[in-house]
């Protein structure tokens, strides 16, 4: 049965080193990579969606024209006079991979500043998917806006999916961060924590800390991802573990549990077992790891 999922976060453009003193533009950002394997491995009747807010620049433009080209709809975007996308640049030293970013003023910023077009687009969808760097990236007042709108999707039913997704530097201060993103599980019914940014930032002893953690936020399903370690699902009062798939050789880790993570959807909102799904996401991730950069053809995906 073919339906719409919707996700809500930032798309960055991704500088990486090309050699010779060049850089290599591309476009990433934790949402729009699930996005990207989401609709790699949904069928053609199936619509992907990213919302976000984009400036009128050239940049923002390439970015719509490269999400159109991979199929993800675009309609929900806004576009924002005078602003520009977010950017990131990676550093190699040594093989080891570094980020500094540039996104303090960006258009991405201002993606639920629009309560009504908000609205429209999360009524419209099947599933809705934001992460803990969506909420990251917006005012107080516009977490709030965005918040509310999800606790009234689930509150109607749909189904919202939430990836925490920790990064503190995006975060005035711990207390805020966590708060909030506590409240973003609050308006899920479904998560999919790291266990290791559980276990650093909340504290968490135990993979069975953080679902219980989650379950009393009002939290119906709880996918917690463990790297090399597999999964742990819980829902409908019921534990499962699901090992994960492992990878020949691991080449970059960028995009692992994002690409779980579209993977596990594409297969849950046709509605297999959670293990099932997951079974699939810990496929794809262990494709992923194995190719350089966060998006890979989905010509190499499992079928």
């Amino acid at each position: 049965m073919p339906g719409r999922l919707l996700s809500i976060g930032e798309c960055m453009v991704e500088l990486s080193q090309a050699g010779e003193g060049l850089l290599r533009p591309g476009f990433a950002g934790d949402t729009f990579n699930t996005a990207w394997y989401a609709r790699a491995c949904l069928p053609a009747d199936w619509n992907v969606d990213y919302l976000t807010a984009l400036g009128d620049d050239p940049m923002s433009s390439e970015m719509l024209t490269f999400m159109e080209n991979a199929g993800i709809g675009t309609d929900a975007i806004r576009r924002i006079p005078g602003k520009t996308p977010g950017l990131y640049l990676i550093t190699l030293r040594n093989g080891e991979r570094t980020f500094s970013y540039w996104r303090d003023t960006a258009a991405a910023r201002r993606l639920a500043d629009d309560a009504d077009h908000l609205r429209r687009q999360i009524e419209s969808a099947d599933i809705v998917y934001f992460s803990g760097i969506t909420l990251g990236i917006l005012t107080p007042e516009a977490n709030d806006t965005l918040l509310s709108e999800l606790r009234r999707a689930k509150a109607a039913g749909k189904r919202v999916a939430f990836d925490p997704n920790v990064r503190p530097r995006l975060w005035a201060d711990r207390d805020t961060m966590l708060k909030t993103i506590s409240d973003g599980a609050r308006a899920a019914t479904l998560v999919l924590p790291s266990f290791d940014d559980e276990t650093t930032h909340f504290g968490d002893r135990t993979v069975d800390d953080t679902i219980n953690r989650y379950h009393g936020l009002g939290v119906e399903g709880v996918v917690v991802k463990n790297g090399e370690h597999g999964a742990t699902l819980s829902f409908g009062g019921a534990t499962s573990y699901v090992p994960a798939v492992q990878a020949p050789e691991v080449v970059d880790t960028t995009s692992a549990g994002d690409s779980f993570n579209g993977g596990f959807l594409s297969r849950l909102v046709r509605g297999a077992a959670p293990e099932d799904a997951a079974e699939y996401g810990a496929a794809v991730a262990s494709i992923v790891i194995r190719h350089h950069g966060a998006l890979i053809s989905p010509a190499l995906l499992p079928s």
